[in-house]
């Protein structure tokens, strides 16, 4: 699902579509996109799972404030992907509970 023609949006904007990765699977989404509005134009609704009863969490506040979207990019975890633009290459995790520091390579 995406919205293409916006009343305020610049319709003349570009489309460039870009390649991220979620847990290995290699996803398109759009230059501009969030993390999270990738993730739900890609039919991906869950974005973490709580540390307490693995329950899953979604998009809630869209605006960077409850933490329900946290992920895990690019081996840094509890990334905001609602207000977090998804990048080409982008390496990006559903995030387990509090989330695990990766190695930088």
């Amino acid at each position: 699902m995406r919205v293409i023609h916006h009343p305020i949006l610049n319709e003349n904007r570009q489309n460039k579509k870009i390649t991220f990765y979620l847990d290995g699977e290699a996803i398109e989404a759009m230059e501009g996109d969030t993390i999270a509005s990738a993730l739900l134009a890609n039919g991906r609704k869950v974005c973490r799972y709580t540390r307490k009863n693995n329950e899953p969490r979604g998009i809630f506040c869209s605006i960077g404030r409850c933490n329900d979207c946290l992920v895990t990019v690019n081996g840094i975890p509890n990334v905001c992907s609602c207000v977090t633009p998804v990048k080409d290459g982008m390496n990006i995790k559903i995030q387990k509970g509090n989330g695990e520091w990766e190695a930088l390579t």
